[in-house]
């Protein structure tokens, strides 16, 4: 798949794949992109066009995945980008297939408990999400930062490496829920409502796993570099 450079129109990111649209909001830009390139829009937005160009190419082929490139850029950038991811989610994702999961269970007919299970499985399922993405968002991504700037850890501070073990497989979860719909469910319901439902899963399946790979194989690996910085620095 072509990956795209800096010369290319930003139009060109979403006429190729539509499904990029919203990694490309999470850097503050917004379709109306008239005939700039990519580099001309991020120096409008004050976004930094290589780190733009990594993350949108990682989504958009899933064999490109430049490690050394994404290692390169501060923690900073990533944390930012990854808590925008997080907003969305919680503010549209999320929203979105719940309301689409109501209109399924509404056109269900005689016995729903199949449907009723889906729905259990999901609340478990967002509950769980929810209290990961606060865990990173109020205690991982600060310990980070800190990290970063002052270069110390406080004696009562976890490392990444046990967060990280309180780290819950939200993407495993979601391939349980969807496969949960696709192998055990009652075929009494309205299937365009169905398939609505079934395809958001798919979608968001996609988005978490390049979301966790972005957090687990470069921001962590990061943070590990900068602790061993820490525990190696002479005392004051």
């Amino acid at each position: 798949m072509k990956l795209f450079k800096k010369e290319d129109k930003m139009s060109s990111l979403v006429t190729a794949n539509c499904n990029l649209l919203p990694v490309i909001n999470r850097f503050g830009i917004r379709l109306g992109f008239k005939e700039k390139t990519i580099a001309e829009i991020c120096t409008e937005q004050d976004v930094n066009p290589d780190f733009f160009l990594a993350i949108v190419n990682t989504y958009t082929d899933e064999n490109y995945f430049p490690e050394q490139e994404l290692l390169s850029f501060s923690p900073l950038l990533l944390i930012d980008y990854l808590k925008n991811t997080h907003n969305y989610y919680i503010g549209y994702v999320l929203p979105k297939i719940e309301r689409l999961l109501t209109k399924v269970m509404e056109t269900c007919r005689d016995n729903c408990d199949s449907l009723k299970m889906i729905s259990s499985f999901y609340k478990k399922y967002k509950t769980e999400l929810l209290l990961h993405l606060k865990t990173e968002d109020e205690k991982v991504f600060p310990y980070i930062v800190n990290l970063y700037k002052n270069r110390n850890r406080q004696p009562d501070q976890k490392s990444i490496a046990e967060y990280e073990d309180e780290h819950t497989n939200v993407e495993e979860k979601l391939s349980d829920l969807k496969n949960l719909v696709i192998k055990y469910l009652d075929p009494n319901y309205d299937h365009n409502a169905m398939n609505e439902f079934l395809l958001a899963l798919f979608q968001f399946e996609k988005d978490l796993y390049d979301h966790a790979r972005i957090e687990d194989a470069i921001l962590v690996q990061q943070v590990i570099m900068l602790e061993e910085e820490v525990k190696t620095k002479p005392a004051q």
